[in-house]
């Protein structure tokens, strides 16, 4: 079985560029040095030859993938509990919720959506990351797209790239936000700390915009729009700003628990142990069909308690 079975026809965006670069747009989740091992072993064809791995290409030229897959003890399928929204033969949109971590990785061998989603369609093994195109954080919850087939994975990685999937989130602040707005700050590896990111000047561009739906005494609740998606966006920015997500254990600091709230609001901030950042709706085109999709996943039990209890404490 391939994990990579697919003609491609080099167009104008990369032609000119050298076989490994055009095929790294073509297949981002990729790494070059792994594109470049696949030409050498002779998974790939360039006009029916075996290519090099620097030899350019241009428009027209037509490169055949035949790439097997490599063996990954960690993604086998498994009964992993999530919610399942929408589904047709080239899509999966699902719910998320708290604690399930995405893909594998080193601390999470198994019990990941991804394991999940392999139990489901074990014809998802085929696919890079089983047809995973983005992800959320452990703790966020909230709605995702996984595709089913090749073709719809490269239209989906294609509009995230071009910043054509609409994503928008509900989150809980510390302190209380007077205003929205737009937050354009480079995003980067903390250069001490490398489990975290950072607002870096050498970092990646990152937009977050947001407004204010609610205010309370301390806290406050806003809607979000990811204009590009870096690791942990949201957070960091939110945190740069000085408006930490409650429950943030990464990045909100010290547990602030404000004077004067009441038992029961003290009682739910003290055990809010995650980041109060929940997906609330994805839009995109179908990457097929080209129907405009939106999907929506209400809000988690814990965030709605807390959003009562904050509305009730400041009645």
């Amino acid at each position: 079985m391939k994990i990579i079975q697919q003609q491609l026809t080099i167009n104008e965006q990369t032609s000119g560029l050298r076989l490994d670069q055009a095929l790294c747009a073509f297949l981002p989740e990729y790494s070059r040095s792994k594109i470049q091992d696949w030409i050498k072993q002779g998974f790939i064809q360039l006009n029916e030859n075996i290519p090099k791995p620097k030899v350019k290409v241009y428009v027209g030229d037509v490169l055949q993938l035949d790439i097997p897959p490599t063996t990954k003890t960690y993604d086998k399928p498994e009964q992993v509990e999530f919610e399942i929204l929408f589904q047709d033969e080239h899509l999966f949109v699902v719910n998320k919720p708290a604690g399930l971590v995405v893909h594998p990785a080193a601390g999470h061998a198994s019990g990941t959506l991804l394991n999940g989603l392999l139990y489901i369609d074990p014809v998802l093994e085929q696919l890079p990351r089983a047809g995973i195109v983005h992800r959320l954080d452990k703790d966020t919850t909230g709605v995702m797209v996984v595709s089913r087939t090749l073709e719809a994975h490269t239209a989906l990685v294609d509009a995230l790239q071009l910043r054509d999937i609409k994503r928008e989130y509900v989150a809980i602040t510390q302190g209380v936000v007077t205003a929205g707005r737009t937050i354009d700050e480079p995003i980067g590896r903390h250069p001490v700390d490398r489990k975290r990111m950072s607002v870096q000047e050498n970092g990646k561009d990152a937009v977050t915009h947001f407004t204010v739906r609610e205010k309370f005494k301390s806290h406050s609740l806003i809607d979000v729009r990811l204009e590009t998606g870096r690791t942990h966006q949201i957070r960091v920015h939110m945190a740069h700003l000085r408006y930490p997500l409650l429950g943030d254990q990464v990045y909100g600091g010290r547990l602030a628990i404000p004077k004067g709230i009441s038992a029961q609001l003290e009682q739910l901030i003290r055990n809010f142990k995650r980041q109060a950042l929940h997906a609330f709706r994805l839009s995109f085109a179908h990457p097929i069909t080209a129907e405009p999709l939106s999907f929506e996943a209400q809000l988690p039990e814990d965030m709605t308690q807390l959003i009562d209890a904050l509305r009730k404490d400041d009645s």
